[in-house]
């Protein structure tokens, strides 16, 4: 028999593929793992990145780009000196029919190949601190059932720098509208070779599921260890260095369509929009075609001049219900109908992606209006989607009350021992054909620990909430 609860996460996954397919996202690709980000996606990682750069650029990160190979030795220092680091490594090993010498690997992960180069940059403390950030891909043959944009052969940004774990936030809450919540991942999930990592979480309800949105790490000195990477004090000592590395992905794409999604399509934020505004004619039997199309372009032309991304749709062969319908499904946040009443009357009719509400305002007010509703709709989306992840948070103290939450796809906050073997003693006992659960982070904001509180797998004394859950 089949689970119930696994049909339903099976359809919603099929639902949000057929989604980003249909809304011009992505194609599928002849390799499994791979897709192709078609410029409706791009337009969207763009506008991140844009962002993300300039914010960067204050902290006076210098741009690099590393080659995309990687040979064994280099590759095999990273393996040998971290316990449990076992990539799934793309290897190339023919030129045309000639085998090589030796085998080439895909850059599975970005330290391997940018590490030894500094060893050779970093000198003195003068030459300290080496801010570096690359926009890369990596490789990694790691997963059977791919999804697109949340398991796949990644993008995604790989930096040395100061500490940006709130520019991931702001990312996520302020241009995505998905509410995250920050803080440390513990050692069993933390970054294999770092001291410690911190994170960005969000948390999906319709599957109960929780998302790494990016993660930020300490690496301390081991990667310096590896690498030889040594510096000439101020006293003409010799040191190691110190190292932060940082990154996150186009799976933040894939968590902003499940987070905003509905049986229509898309539901973009207006601040990662591609087209903010769409406008379409609405031409009726007999009327003046030719003016309602020069209305359209009049509305275009003007939100254009104000900064707001606005397009028109003026295929011909398509009726305005179809176009709705496409658009609606692509997510753009406002629609504007003209027809002949609109016209007449000096105004247009817009309607919103988000609730569906229609307004009639005046051409005069046309730019102010539409600031106003796309700032409204950016608000009301990360509201919207606060209150649904805050109403499945719950609080637990015992081992009956996790595993019924967890079973009722909750997002679970409990207090915790904080041991190792604890929590893979949690992770198995939960195993099963929904996946196990584990912890997906220390919040930052810790709620006060009462005390003499037990961890809820242990019954030893706890030292701090976690959350918990089953995730991606």
């Amino acid at each position: 028999m089949t689970n119930s609860a696994t049909s339903s996460a099976v359809l919603i996954a099929a639902m949000e593929q057929r989604v980003v397919v249909n809304s011009e996202m992505i194609e599928y690709y002849d390799i499994s793992g791979c897709y192709i980000l078609r410029p409706w996606a791009m337009e969207i990682w763009e506008l991140m990145k844009e962002f993300f750069d300039a914010e960067i650029k204050k902290l006076k990160l210098k741009p690099y780009y590393f080659p995309l190979f990687v040979t064994e030795n280099v590759l095999q220092k990273e393996k040998d000196h971290i316990e449990g680091f076992a990539p799934e490594v793309a290897w190339v090993t023919k030129s045309g029919k000639s085998d090589l010498e030796a085998p080439i690997a895909i850059r599975p992960t970005s330290e391997t190949v940018m590490y030894p180069y500094f060893s050779k940059w970093i000198r003195s403390h003068r030459d300290l601190p080496l801010r570096c950030n690359q926009w890369c891909n990596v490789v990694r043959w790691e997963f059977s059932n791919p999804t697109p944009f949340i398991r796949y052969l990644i993008c995604w940004l790989a930096n040395i720098v100061l500490q940006i774990l709130e520019l991931y936030r702001r990312i996520y809450e302020e241009f995505l509208a998905v509410p995250v919540s920050k803080g440390r991942k513990s050692e069993v999930e933390k970054f294999a070779g770092g001291l410690y990592t911190t994170s960005v979480e969000a948390f999906i309800p319709n599957t109960g599921r929780g998302i790494q949105g990016a993660t930020s790490h300490c690496l301390g000195q081991n990667f310096a260890k590896m690498f030889d990477i040594t510096f000439e004090n101020e006293k003409g000592v010799r040191e190691m260095v110190w190292q932060n590395s940082w990154a996150y992905t186009t799976r933040s794409i894939g968590v902003m369509v499940m987070t905003h999604g509905d049986d229509k399509g898309l539901v973009l934020p207006p601040k990662v929009a591609p087209i903010q505004v769409i406008v379409i004619s609405v031409p009726y039997k007999d009327a003046d075609t030719t003016a309602i199309k020069g209305a359209c372009e009049s509305t275009v032309y003007t939100l254009n001049q104000s900064g707001i991304r606005a397009d028109q749709d003026t295929r011909e062969n398509y009726s305005p219900g179809w176009k709705y319908s496409h658009w609606e499904m692509k997510g753009v946040p406002l629609r504007i109908e003209i027809g002949p009443k609109d016209l007449a009357n000096k105004q247009v009719r817009i309607v919103r992606r988000d609730n569906g509400a229609k307004v009639d305002i005046p051409v005069t007010n046309l730019v102010e209006d539409v600031k106003v509703l796309l700032d409204e709709i950016q608000k009301n989306l990360f509201k919207t989607a606060q209150e649904r992840r805050d109403a499945c948070v719950q609080v637990v103290s015992s081992w009956d009350e996790f595993t019924t939450a967890l079973n009722n796809k909750r997002l679970i906050l409990a207090p915790w021992c904080d041991e190792e073997e604890v929590e893979k003693d949690v992770k198995a006992r939960t195993k099963g054909e929904l996946g196990a659960a584990k912890t997906l982070c220390t919040p930052f904001e810790q709620p006060e620990l009462p005390e003499g509180i037990l961890c809820f797998a242990s019954g030893k004394p706890a030292k701090k909430w976690s959350f918990w859950g089953r995730s991606y």
